[in-house]
């Protein structure tokens, strides 16, 4: 474990850096919907504009709890809930996926 210790601080940094965002104008990258790739783009893909409505109920509507209401608290909570939740679900995957390889590279050394 001493040897993620690096890796481990620098995601707590930026778990704990992630409601930055929330001071910045606009939205982040790669984040946008129909009508800011509109904005950008000048048109809206003919893919996206097919799957925009997919999504009609969010866990987390624009990051923010609806029990914290519209202040920056709420906004704030949604934040790190998001980030955890999001970098607990990416570490699953790479564990998985790193012992599924350690596992076929000791099988295939047999």
């Amino acid at each position: 474990m001493a040897q993620y210790k690096k890796i481990l601080v620098g995601i707590g940094i930026l778990i704990v850096l992630s409601p930055l965002g929330l001071i910045a104008d606009g939205t982040a990258w790669g984040e946008w919907g129909q009508y800011e790739l509109k904005n950008i783009l000048g048109y809206v893909p003919k893919g996206l504009a097919k799957i925009a409505d997919i999504n009609h109920i969010a866990f987390l509507p624009d990051y923010s709890l609806p029990s914290g209401g519209h202040g920056i608290l709420g906004a704030v909570a949604g934040y790190y809930i998001s980030v955890i939740v999001g970098v607990s679900i990416i570490g699953v995957i790479v564990f998985t996926a790193g012992r599924i390889i350690v596992r076929k590279e000791k099988f295939y050394r047999k």
